[in-house]
């Protein structure tokens, strides 16, 4: 019994056990913050896609610092694999689609990128700068309003120039 015990409070010595279930709720919480932009917006990774990439994220960091990695070694490997495994990940949700070369999917690969970085924040104790990295990511998510009347204007201005050719 007292194995088990060992096992269940592995790196959780110390007090440490507040720490990381803060970190872990936090990064969770700040996921979900991105999700629920995203799934608003109707975009396939939404609410709980990101809360697992933020929480996976923060787990792999949290668990990796509880286990006595070093940062300059271990842990800087473990989050090089995060960021190639996001990068994977954000990868299959990227489509070029027919002839026009329209490429769809960048902004939530790259929104997926940035709920992983968050995470890992989190995970690593440093909630306020993972707080100040999700509400810029919320703001320029907020942009894609003044992005997509460019894009009307830019689209109105092309019909009425192809129509002007037609006269």
């Amino acid at each position: 019994m007292e194995a088990l015990w060992q096992e269940l409070t592995s790196g959780l010595h110390d007090g440490k056990l507040i720490h990381v279930i803060i970190r872990l709720f936090a990064a969770a919480l700040l996921g979900s913050l991105i999700g629920i932009q995203r799934e608003s917006s109707g975009k396939p990774a939404g609410l709980r896609t990101h809360m697992f990439v933020s929480l996976g994220t923060a787990l792999f960091v949290v668990s990796c610092t509880g286990a006595g990695m070093s940062p300059d070694t271990g842990l800087s490997r473990v989050i090089q694999g995060i960021i190639t495994g996001i990068g994977f990940l954000g990868a299959g949700s990227i489509l070029k689609l027919g002839v026009e070369h329209e490429i769809k999917g960048l902004t939530t690969a790259a929104g997926v990128l940035m709920t992983a970085a968050i995470g890992v924040t989190a995970g690593l104790g440093s909630l306020g700068i993972a707080l100040i990295a999700t509400i810029l990511t919320l703001i320029i998510f907020w942009l894609h309003r003044f992005e997509h009347k460019g894009h009307m204007h830019q689209a109105v201005d092309q019909t009425n120039q192809k129509h002007e050719g037609d006269l």
